[in-house]
């Protein structure tokens, strides 16, 4: 991959436009699908905890001889970890699972609109990680324009 222009988001972090996802693969197939990415040029990996091979994301990594620096890396929060205590320690397994020192990007995977709280909450819990240097940008991702609406209004982030 040649060219793949970068984005800027809005905290001014740089995110490459063209990336590759691992839904759907896992095991020893996660590891040799990301490390062949890799060596063909691509710079944003993204994956997520309800994926499951956050692990063999991370080994992939590891194995590219790519320097961390170079890659954009992407995880989501599982729902079964919103709520602010329960989005802190969702982080911390998906960071041991990858081994990496810090995320590119970490999304709130989806919003839970019957207990928006939830979603707050953990909202928070990522501008705390993010405001603490574990985080490079925070986002969500499969959210609607009421969803962002409401997320917007509640926290005044845009």
């Amino acid at each position: 991959m040649t060219n793949n222009p970068m984005i800027r988001l809005n905290d001014g972090a740089e995110m490459p436009t063209i990336g590759f996802g691992v839904l759907f693969s896992s095991g020893n197939e996660t590891v040799e699908m990301v490390k062949t990415a890799i060596g063909a040029g691509y710079r944003l990996i993204d994956t997520a905890a309800a994926y499951r091979n956050e692990e063999q994301v991370g080994e992939a990594i590891r194995q590219s001889g790519i320097d961390r620096s170079e890659l954009f890396v992407t995880t989501k929060l599982f729902l079964a970890d919103y709520g602010y205590d329960e989005a802190m320690r969702g982080f911390d397994s998906s960071m041991e699972k990858l081994g990496l020192d810090y995320l590119d990007l970490y999304l709130l995977h989806w919003p839970v609109p019957r207990n928006f709280d939830a979603t707050l909450a953990s909202w928070r819990a990522l501008e705390d990680l993010q405001a603490a240097g574990h985080i490079r940008s925070i986002g969500v991702c499969n959210f609607n324009p009421d969803h962002l609406d409401n997320l917007i209004a509640q926290t005044g982030w845009e």
